[in-house]
């Protein structure tokens, strides 16, 4: 029996997953406020909702892809959300990036009203995400795993158990803050390389050659902004809110992050301005302003 699955959230990671699961057989309905992604999903063949209600009714599985907490919370917990119209015996699976406090609370309003519950935030990028290629980090128990695991499958090729609901929420969070905290590095490095001189090719073929590799350069940057694209696939405003609940946990947990806290601060100086909309790989951009230099380019 074809499994059939609400997805509502149809932003840079939303839109492609819920599209990789209508083509992969599943029965999708979707929602979203914007009304022309939820005609691209349904050009393949998706139900459309018109309220999150209605998008949560009839459904095997609910998921929800949000840009943080408060909006996971309005969604799951609303008198018209998720949680108030799921059926009975349905699942419901949040990938979203958001305190792990608030999915805990998601999770514990779950419990109380008998729906079982998943915590899957995604790694890496969209570009993965259009391909099928996303990572999963998984909170659930072993019943409500075996549950989502083909919808996962047919969005991702990576899917890592890391405990019970809600230890996916804290996977993802220090995930984020080690990637995005390199970001900036990469970006002073390669600003700090090219004020000396030195060729992009030069910069990325020796230090890809060497322990300094990492996926920030080269997968990131070369795919995005080193080929002039800054339109967003994550946001430096976006980028700064994930950094934000790490540097929130450190505080509540009494552990220092120096290296991130400067981090924090560089994402936070640059959502002040036109770059908190771009994409995170632009931070090299915002880098080589600082300065005065022009951006490098790679071609091809």
């Amino acid at each position: 029996m074809t499994t059939k699955i609400g997805f509502i959230g149809l932003g840079a990671m939303g839109l492609p997953m819920s599209s990789n699961l209508q083509r992969k057989g599943f029965a999708v309905t979707v929602f979203d406020i914007d009304q022309a992604k939820m005609d691209r999903v349904a050009a393949l063949g998706a139900a459309k909702a018109a309220t999150v209600a209605e998008a949560s009714k009839g459904q095997d599985i609910v998921i929800t892809v949000l840009p943080a907490t408060p909006h996971v919370e309005a969604v799951a917990l609303g008198e018209d959300g998720v949680l108030a119209n799921i059926d009975a015996g349905a699942l419901y699976m949040d990938l979203s990036t958001i305190d792990a406090k608030g999915t805990d609370r998601v999770a514990a309003a779950s419990a109380a009203r008998g729906i079982a519950f998943v915590d899957a935030p995604i790694g890496r990028l969209a570009l993965h995400a259009e391909r099928g290629e996303s990572l999963f980090m998984v909170g659930a128990t072993d019943a409500d795993f075996a549950r989502v695991e083909p919808a996962l499958k047919a969005m991702g090729t990576d899917i890592y158990r890391c405990g019970a609901p809600g230890m996916g929420s804290r996977m993802k969070v220090i995930n984020n803050f080690m990637l995005l905290s390199t970001a900036q590095i990469v970006a002073e490095s390669i600003a700090l390389g090219t004020k000396l001189g030195l060729d992009i090719q030069t910069i990325h073929d020796v230090t890809g050659g060497t322990t300094a590799r990492n996926g920030q350069f080269h997968v990131l940057m070369v795919n995005k902004v080193l080929k002039g694209d800054t339109e967003p696939g994550f946001t430096i405003d976006l980028a700064f809110k994930d950094l934000s609940l790490a540097m929130n946990a450190a505080a509540e947990n009494r552990v220092g992050l120096p290296m991130g806290a400067a981090a924090h601060a560089v994402y936070g100086g640059a959502r002040a301005t036109d770059y908190a909309t771009k994409d995170y790989s632009a931070l090299l951009d915002y880098a080589c302003e600082n300065a005065g230099i022009t951006p490098p380019r790679m071609e091809g």
